[in-house]
């Protein structure tokens, strides 16, 4: 008995996995998206060419999701890393994902 549920809760752990690579893969390619956005705007501001106020709101926003994001892969490559990450993401009282994982839908 003990060996027939151990390949059918594999695969129930495995199904759960992959679907939630997919759920996140929309978001990973945002958050690359918009860190290349960021790139060309910065560029383009040290260029000397004036940002417009949607444009100096969009790297104030994405220069944020960087300086959430560095302290958060610094736990996740810790030992028990993704349990402190999942707690402390759960705990804290501010999001430290970036904004492209912390909305209900990707965009």
């Amino acid at each position: 008995m003990t060996q027939k549920s151990e390949p059918q809760e594999t695969t129930t752990f495995l199904g759960r996995i992959t679907r939630v690579v997919y759920d996140n893969r929309d978001r990973v390619y945002q958050e690359i998206r918009e860190t290349r956005e960021l790139y060309d705007l910065l560029r383009k501001w040290s260029a000397g060419q004036p940002l417009s106020r949607e444009q100096k709101a969009a790297v104030k926003s994405q220069l944020i999701d960087i300086c959430k994001t560095i302290p958060a892969l610094a736990v996740l490559v810790a030992p028990f890393g993704t349990l402190i990450l999942a707690l402390l993401i759960k705990y804290l009282p501010f999001n430290i994902l970036p904004t492209a994982f912390s909305e209900d839908e990707p965009s």
